[in-house]
């Protein structure tokens, strides 16, 4: 903090929002350098990994600087701006009025506590420590730049340790990729701020690394000599020559990327499917919608038979512990579902599904996807959940394969309700036929349970009836 005469120069940083997440986008400015900013005053929207949300700032006072373009990401700690605060310029509104509280005014440094609903602007989490440089370090000479961040060795923020040659990397997702594919970060030289290795810039290393037996060599990391078995190889192109437009995988998309393929390669994952003739399920939406009241969505209703098939077979509602070696079977069904928005695919969590009826589950639905829909959706809307419903057939499909979503062990597709020929009591007739398919993990369960699953939720899709049964 400086100061000049009675101004006070507040640095606001992008904070922690929570979930472990580590950088986010910036989409929107929504002050300009020279406004004036009250106490919680949105001032940035980001994108993270997980949604949408408004930054506001902890300080009230005049903008004097901004970091990072809109379109730019950034990691957590970082300057987003900076506000002078204390007594204004004569004729200007007084900074220390009610209208300009800040923080400031006390003395301390606690912020507002008001940066995201769940996450305030206190001290940072313990879990973030920064490394202090030794004395003959160069760092000690001169406060840090703008974006850069504290130096730690690939083995974690939190591990106290230094190593020679300090790595500047700040995400623990960059150390676990170059970890996984044996990358030496010490040899990485980093794209972003002041020598930031990000993701990107491992990934580029790990893809260099695969084409280094047909020859090619990338810049940024210098790899061992091939082994005879790797010269022998097929010559392929490598990825980052390769002609064509690129879209980095970053926010929402880069998010589902990086947990679609944690759950490839850590999951066992089979599948099994049903057809399910679903046409009573369909009329008794209608007769239920035209008693009045709040209208039942589809997707409640099957909703309604998952959380009734769960706690018939609760297998199916758990995680792995891979460490202790035991399946956790979870107390509570926290239902996910799959929406598709403009920014890409995401997976709202009702909470506490298990305990709601069809028009609670209805209304949590349309608030959720109406909030996916508009971008609101906030952290805590999308994390949590135990099992996840696909209903796919908004696409037009019938059937799909669906990938888990990890760390849960089971995911319920549905497809799309077309008319199909059926036997139905003894003749053959038009029905509305649905494929039903269900993605398991293999550790959890055989496919004894996942058929018995499987099997219920048709028939209560038949039979709606056996529900009732249930109840």
């Amino acid at each position: 903090m400086t100061r000049t005469s009675d101004m006070f120069s507040r640095e606001f940083k992008l904070p922690d929002l929570g979930e472990g997440l580590t950088e986010a986008e910036i989409v929107r400015w929504l002050v300009q350098v020279g406004d004036v900013v009250a106490v919680d005053q949105p001032v940035v929207e980001v994108e993270t990994a997980k949604a949408m949300v408004e930054v506001p700032c902890p300080y009230g006072g005049v903008v004097t600087a901004r970091f990072g373009d809109e379109g730019s990401e950034l990691p957590v700690g970082s300057p987003l701006l900076t506000v002078a605060v204390g007594a204004p310029a004569s004729g200007s509104p007084a900074f220390d009025s009610p209208a300009f509280d800040s923080p400031a005014s006390g003395g301390g440094d606690e912020g507002s506590g008001n940066v995201l609903v769940g996450y305030g602007t206190q001290a940072p989490a313990a879990r973030r420590r920064r490394v202090r440089p030794s004395a003959g370090s160069a760092t000690t000479a001169r406060r840090p730049a703008r974006g850069e961040r504290p130096l730690v060795d690939e083995a974690g923020a939190d591990s106290g340790r230094r190593i020679d040659g300090p790595v500047p990397v700040i995400s623990p997702l960059v150390r676990r990729l170059a970890r996984e594919n044996g990358l030496d970060l010490r040899e990485l030289a980093g794209s972003g701020p002041d020598g930031l290795i990000t993701r990107t810039d491992v990934e580029h290393a790990v893809r260099a690394g695969t084409s280094a037996a047909s020859g090619t060599s990338t810049p940024a990391v210098a790899r061992p000599s091939p082994s005879p078995a790797a010269a022998t190889a097929p010559a392929t192109v490598a990825p980052s020559r390769a002609s064509g437009t690129r879209v980095p995988l970053k926010g929402v998309r880069g998010a589902v990327a990086d947990k679609l393929s944690r759950s490839r390669r850590e999951i066992p994952d089979a599948t099994c499917w049903v057809d399910a003739d679903a046409t009573e399920l369909m009329h008794a939406r209608v007769r239920m919608n035209e008693a009045g009241g709040p209208k039942i969505s589809l997707l409640a209703l099957l909703a309604r038979i998952c959380t009734a098939a769960l706690a018939r077979f609760p297998d199916l509602n758990s995680t792995v512990d891979m460490d202790a070696r035991e399946v956790v079977r979870l107390d509570e069904v926290h239902l996910g579902f799959a929406a598709q928005t403009e920014r890409g695919l995401v997976v709202p969590v009702v909470k506490g599904a298990h305990t709601r009826d069809t028009e609670s589950l209805s209304a949590e639905f349309a608030r959720l996807t109406e909030a996916a829909r508009t971008g609101t959706l906030t952290p805590a809307d999308l994390t949590g959940g135990t099992f996840t419903l696909n209903n796919y057939g908004v696409f037009g499909v019938d059937g799909s394969t669906p990938i888990i979503n990890h760390p849960e062990a089971a995911m319920l597709g549905v497809g799309r309700i077309v008319p199909k020929p059926w036997v139905h009591e003894g003749e053959l007739a038009v029905r509305q036929v649905v494929q039903l398919s269900l993605t398991f993990d293999h550790r959890v369960c055989d496919g004894g349970t996942a058929g018995g699953f499987l099997r219920y939720v048709a028939d209560c899709v038949e039979h709606p009836a056996v529900l009732l049964r249930t109840l």
